[in-house]
This record gives structure tokens, sequence and C-alpha cells, in this order.
């Protein structure tokens, strides 16, 4: 059962069973012990630095309660990221369960509701959640473990250097042995301990750390049924609201007659919300809601509306036409990001040039579970109950929309049916706050799959230009990249039609490869509807088109597509920022480069990694191909080779093996869970997923003109090669990298088999 952490004005803290809202309290209870400490990752080891101190409240220099323990031995941890299925929210609990050596069995977890200031950063997004907390949690379950063991000293007057802690036990040299809820009480005076008074486990001490046997703490509830999503959330006398949203961003409602819909059985309001459009972050769309007793009648009601939609300044947009002109765009020169020698003197001595253009079209999220989510305005409070990834960032622009302080707001999180950065934009709460002060109720605001495919914020369409100079020998001497593509900086600020740098770093200006003349640019290119950040975001379309280059570019010389890759990324080295000519302002996903440097020879392992594992350079029957693509990001390496069968026309995958480098592996479960799904998804980018305008409105609905990846044709047979490496090797990111090399895996192993080549994504699922 989800359960949720409210801290009180008197810091007595209740957990919330949202199913039947009752409430108990767990830390009042007599001989309950929290521990308090300074968090803040960067102090965590002195070796280890981030980017973390870059986002917002990222490093935390108040007091952090994140532990306690029940007289009974019962050790309650906070999670303060979102739940997913990354399995974050037991993820960083295990860490500090196994540096202060509690027994996982005995382990409970709660959500902390959106409270950066006290927490820390909430943003559960950039694949960074690990790579930025796992140092904080081994130091504060070191703290507790060197408390309790103090604890246990003091009373047995020895020296607290002679005793252990072992599973849930501090035990003393003759024998002697406490629980850890009979140290409780004598634990929590004891002063915490700073970093250098901890005496950290070894890698070999580790217990749940890179063992892969530790299962997300929500599995049961999910498995069966019993978990608590965004439209579980059930409050007395809530009432629920469908939207009619306008078709085109930035439209409103010219007239709409509400008659019909307040006829209908059950509909007990309709209110028009304020109406958003670009250059306004998360705010909603605005439109028309129809306020009801239940879904039913809140969906027969908007069915009922009468409304006279007026487009906007969008209303001319088609993604037809708009392709043609960002193919046109990438023709031409644009503004520089990376310059590395002198590309224009490779292209004029060149023996000859080859270039190609990749296209993708904007892409929906589409999690399996709509947004949704409830709030309950009372006057001079709100909270909300809501599946989000950014809980902080919901609960500020919440309280802005409604004139109130972020005081007066709490948001509790529960469980998200899938993200993929949907669930970042938190317009959806705003809709239900808005809602709850109108009708004075609590309202839950429900998203249908319509609503959803048609009114989201949408991965970017773009298109790729890149060309290469070759020499006599076909020796790639110069190479052009040109990226055009619609920006994420439009959802947050007046748009310029160029992306910014973190957009271009993401598998442009950060090419790998040991060529000596090497531009990239981006051309202009306008939004027309909300961009909004989407699994693994820029790297999507860059690593397309650089992947399905380079197989083209083998086919093109006659070599062997794995040398290629291998010829491109060169020897083993780590880039030099200045002399590889990359920006000043390259982004490093956040990420100092020192600490976090491109470093080509893990790039080529994981290549190697997968293509071994998949067997490459077998001979396979005819209509079967491999194909093979490599890609770095959010400081991980991923190397892909899928195997692609045509079966009566249509294009299977029986087989794909996923390699990565992740540096430390703090949960391989987990790390093989998202490969799978990097997999699924991956291929559903390649094959199906497609979002297209026509007079400035979303063409799709549903799954039957939106398709995914069904259980008849999914890829079979997933193998993870997880890069085993000690934790001084500093935990990258996960949830994301795995899916930029699929869709060019996939496009060459399709030429493999059948010597069709497709540049635009989604390439369809027939041949």
């Amino acid at each position: 059962m989800l359960k949720y952490l409210e801290t009180t004005t008197d810091d007595t803290a209740t957990d919330v069973h949202l199913s039947k809202l009752s409430r108990r309290g767990f830390l009042g209870i007599a001989g309950a012990f929290t521990l308090a400490a300074y968090g803040g990752r960067a102090e965590a080891f002195e070796t280890y630095k981030t980017g973390a101190a870059a986002m917002p409240r990222g490093i935390v220099n108040d007091p952090l309660v994140f532990v306690s323990i029940d007289s009974d031995g019962t050790v309650t941890l906070v999670a303060h990221r979102s739940e997913m299925g990354t399995g974050i929210r037991s993820s960083i609990p295990m860490v500090i369960a196994d540096e202060m050596e509690a027994d996982w069995a005995r382990v409970t977890i709660v959500q902390a509701p959106g409270d950066e200031p006290k927490y820390g950063n909430q943003d559960t997004d950039g694949s960074r959640s690990m790579r930025h907390h796992i140092q904080a949690a081994r130091r504060m379950g070191g703290a507790v473990r060197t408390m309790l063991a103090r604890a246990a000293a003091d009373g047995w007057g020895i020296d607290p250097a002679d005793v252990t802690v072992e599973m849930h036990q501090v035990k003393a040299p003759d024998g002697r042995t406490l629980g850890f809820g009979e140290l409780a009480e004598t634990a929590m005076a004891q002063p915490v301990p700073s970093h250098e008074e901890i005496a950290y486990k070894t890698d070999a001490e580790f217990r749940y750390m890179g063992k892969g046997e530790v299962q997300i703490t929500d599995l049961r509830d999910i498995t069966t049924g019993a978990a608590i999503y965004g439209a579980d959330v059930m409050l007395e006398g809530m009432k629920t609201a469908l939207i009619a949203r306008p078709p085109v961003v930035g439209g409103k409602a010219k007239s709409f007659d509400a008659t019909k819909a307040l006829e209908v059985p059950g509909v007990v309001a309709v209110h028009e919300l304020p109406y958003g459009g670009l250059a306004q972050k998360f705010a909603p769309l605005g439109g028309i809601a129809v306020v009801a007793d239940n879904t039913w009648a809140a969906t027969k009601g908007r069915d009922a509306l009468e409304i006279e939609w007026e487009a906007g300044p969008h209303g001319d947009y088609s993604s037809a036409q708009f392709m043609e002109e960002m193919k046109a765009t990438a023709e031409k020169p644009g503004s520089v990001a990376r310059d590395k020698g002198d590309i224009e003197d490779a292209f004029a001595k060149a023996a000859r040039t080859f270039g190609q253009t990749y296209t993708q079209a904007h892409m929906a999220h589409i999690p399996m579970e709509p947004p949704a989510a409830v709030a309950h305005y009372t006057g001079d409070a709100l909270e909300i109950w809501a599946p989000v990834q950014s809980p902080y960032t919901a609960r500020l622009d919440t309280a802005k929309a409604l004139g109130l302080d972020p005081e007066q707001v709490r948001l509790n999180v529960t469980l998200l049916g899938g993200g993929f950065g949907r669930k970042s934009k938190a317009d959806y709460v705003t809709e239900a706050a808005l809602l709850s002060r109108e009708v004075g109720a609590p309202v839950r605001v429900q998203w249908t799959r319509e609503d959803d495919v048609r009114h989201s914020f949408y991965h970017t369409t773009s298109a790729e230009r890149i060309e290469v100079a070759l020499d006599d020998a076909g020796q790639v001497t110069g190479w052009r990249h040109r990226s055009v593509a619609p920006s994420i900086k439009s959802t947050f600020a007046p748009d310029d039609g160029l992306p910014m740098p973190l957009e271009q770093g993401m598998g442009m200006t950060d090419l790998p490869f040991d060529i000596a003349n090497i531009r990239c640019e981006s051309g202009k290119a306008m939004a027309h509807t909300r961009i909004g950040w989407f699994r693994s975001v820029s790297n999507v379309p860059h690593a397309w088109a650089v992947g399905s280059f380079v197989g083209e570019l083998a086919h093109e010389l006659g070599r062997d597509q794995r040398q290629m890759w291998l010829d491109l990324i060169g020897a083993p080295r780590v880039m030099d920022p200045k002399a590889d000519g990359l920006p000043e302002d390259f982004w490093n996903y956040g990420e100092p480069m020192q600490e976090f440097p491109i470093e080509t020879g893990r790039l080529a392992e994981v290549l190697n990694r997968a293509a071994d594992g998949i067997g490459y350079g077998q001979d396979l029957p005819e209509g079967e191909g491999i194909g093979l693509a490599v890609h770095r990001s959010f400081v991980s390496y991923v190397g892909c080779a899928a195997r692609v069968k045509l079966v009566d026309g249509r294009i299977t995958v029986p087989e794909m093996h996923l390699a990565i480098d992740c540096g430390f592996a703090a949960n391989p479960e987990r790390i093989e869970s998202q490969m799978q799904g990097a997999a699924v998804m991956g291929m559903t980018l390649a094959l199906h997923s497609r979002i297209t305008y026509e007079n400035g409105a979303v063409v799709q609905s549903n799954f039957y003109d939106y398709d995914v990846v069904r259980s008849d044709n999914y890829p079979r047979n997933v193998v993870t090669h997880i890069v085993e490496h000690p934790f001084s090797v500093h935990a990258t990111g996960v949830g994301e990298p795995g899916v930029p090399p699929v869709a060019p895996a996939l496009a060459n192993a399709l030429f493999a088999a059948t010597g069709t080549r497709r540049r635009s994504l989604p390439m369809g699922a027939q041949v």
C-alpha cells in the first residue's frame, strides 16, 4: 500500500492509505528515532563532485529527515523521487539500508510530498536520480549505522570501534547484541557524525548494492492491482471533470452552449478555464470543463457541449509542409554549435562527398496511465494527489495559478503509470486545482486517451542532414551535421527558432568520432505546438541520424558495419573539450567534464559486447539481418545489436542485445528492466510513433491510429549486458540511455535483411 509522509507543525507524521483515507501515527510512538542530517551530495565523498548544484535546490543544506526506527525495529525510509517503473523509489532507500546494515525485510518506504526546500531536488527526470543521490544515500546510511554503534558502545562501556553493526543488530566482541529498535531512543541522542567519522563499507561488504536481488517495493501491489495511481484517489464528495480543450494550441472558444451538457444526469457544473499557449511553461491549454458526479456523466456532458473554436495563430500548421521546410533549411548553413578543424577545407579537398537526410515526426509519450489529478481547495489551503515527476514544480506552478503562497499547498505523489517526461509537466494538476476552487469540492480531472494524444507536450519533430568528406582511400576527413528542430525553449520563452545548448549536446555536438574536421550547425524551426521533455529528448533524432548514417556509410564504402563504427570512434581516448572543438557552453548532462568525461573506449566496449552477444557476423537466412548502433547519453554508454526478421512482409525483432556501461551498477535488476523497456519503446518509436498536424490540430486520437508495439510483435528476446565497475566509477544514467540506439540499429538491420533503407521515423512496420 502506497504511503505518504506528512509533516505537521509539531513534526509528527502520518501515513495516508488512500484507498480508505485513514490515518495513523508512526513517528510519534514511544522509542521512535528520527535522524536529521545534512545530506549534501557533493560533500558525501570528497572524491565525488557532480553538477547537482546546478539543479534547483539540488544540494540540501538544511536538515533532511529521511530515516526513522520504530521501537519494534521497523526502519522507515523516505523516498523523495517519483516511482514510474524505474524502481528509484526503492533503489535509493536500498542504498541507505545497505550502508546502515538494515534488513530489507524490515524496511518500510514512505513517499515524500513535494517539498524541495526540505528534501532537495525532486525532478525525477534526466536519468540523474541515482547518480546525484547515491553518495548522499550512503552517507545517510553510514551516519545511522555509526550512531547506532555509538549508542550501543555507550551502554556497554566499550570503544565504538569494537562494535559491529550487521543485519539489523549491533554486536559487542563478547557476543552481546542489541536490535535497532532497542537502541532507537539512545541513538537519537548521538550527534550526527561527519563524513570523516563514518567508516563506509567496502564494495565486498555490500549486501544489496550491485546484487540485483532487491525487487521494487511496489511490485506486489502493482501486480495485484492494489497500487494507488492518480485516478485511484477517492475523497468524500469528490467530483470528476473532463475538459474540452482547443484543438489548436493557443486557440480558444469563440462561443459555447452548455445547455445540453447541463441536462445530462449527474452533471453539476460547466466552467470555462483560462487559456494558455506557447511560452507559458506548463500552464493548461484552457477550454470548457464539465464537472459531474462521476466519469460517465462528465464524458456524456462534454460530448453534449456545443463549441465554436477559434484556431489562433497556429491554425495553419501542417506537419507535412513543415517537414519539407525543415529539410530545405537543413541543406543550408546554420548557426554553428561545434567547430573542430577546418570543415570548409576538408570538403574543398575531398575526393568525394556523401550525405543523407533523416527525419522524425512529432511523438507523444502515451504512458499507460493518462494524466489525472485530484485537488481539494478549502479557501486557505489546497491539497493535491497526483502522479507527477516534478512534485515541487507542480506545487509552485499551481500555487501561482491560484494566487496562493506555496506554503498553503501540499502535493502528495502517487505512483505513476509511466511518465517518459509527460508527467514532469503538471498542467493537469493546475486544471484540477482551478476547478476545485470553482466548485467548492474536491475535483478529479481525468484525461482520456484521446485527450492525451491530442493535447500533450510533444517530442520535437526534426530534420537531420549529415555529410562527410572522403579522401582517395575512403577515409572520413570531414563530418558536417545540420540539425533543424523546434526547441523545448519555446515552452518557456518567446521562440527564436534555435535550440538550447542542452539539446545540441544530446548526440550532436558531443559526437565522439576521431575525425579531424567536424562542424555541427542548427537551423531555425519555429514551434507550432507544445514541445516537452521526452524520454532521451534530442538524443532520439540525433542518434537516429548518426547511427543510420554510419550504417549507410559502411555500405557506401563496402565496409563491415561494426568495423565502420570502430574506425570512426578510433582508439580509446578521453575527449578533450578544447581540442575537439566542443562549445564553451557544452552541456554534459549537467555534470563536470573532469568527473564525467567522454571516453571512447567505453563506447567501443558496449558496441562490441552487444555485437558479440547477438553473434554478429553469423550467416543468417534470407530475410534476416543484424544491425548495430551505439550512443552515449546521460553520461552512460549503450550499444544495441538488433536482429530483424521479415514475416509476411512485417518487421519482427526476434532478438536484441543491449550493452550498457552506467558506471557502478547499483541495482542490476532495475537496469535490466529499463533496458527491456527501452527495447520496447525504441521499437515503437522506430516503427509506429507519429503525430501529424492538419489545420493546426493533431490528426491522431488513440491507439488505433497512434500505434505502439503490441504483444504480437515486440522484441522477443532482450538480453542485457552490464559492464561491471566498482563503486569508485561514478554511477550514471539508466532510465533514458537505452532508447536512442534502438531505432538506428533496427534500420541498419532492416537494410542488412532486405536492402531497403528507411530514413524517416517512424519507418513503418511493413516492407
